[in-house]
């Protein structure tokens, strides 16, 4: 299986639940359960967030969409599920954090960005 080429200024995301980002903002770092679990934090790219929300994540509400720059990062691309997924070794700096994407619960059940409301 190729591994896929990435460049550092590649974004790449994370989905959490709005009350564990906002647990984390004051602290400086954001630490998913995986991280004590499994020693790394999964992230997607913008190519496999998607599938991943509707995998595990379906029916979930209160979901956030973190995007995230990987520059200064422990991040390694591993096989997982027939392709090469990011993993951040460590915890998430809040300041690495470029974006944050409120999503919703889908007519399908999958997470989707929540619906732009006119101004």
């Amino acid at each position: 299986m190729p591994k896929p080429s990435r460049t550092v200024s590649d974004f790449l995301f994370h989905l959490t639940t709005q009350t564990e980002w906002e647990a984390a903002r004051p602290t400086g770092e954001y630490r998913a359960g995986s991280l004590a679990t499994e020693g790394f934090i999964h992230l997607s790219t913008s190519a496999q967030w998607r599938r991943s929300a509707a995998r595990f994540f379906r029916g979930q509400k209160g979901l956030v969409l973190l995007e995230l720059r990987p520059e200064g990062l422990e991040v390694r691309f591993e096989p997982a599920d027939g392709e090469h997924f990011p993993h951040l070794y460590g915890p998430l700096p809040v300041a690495a954090v470029r974006d944050v994407f409120e999503l919703e619960v889908g007519d399908d059940g999958a997470p989707h960005f929540r619906s732009m409301q006119p101004r």
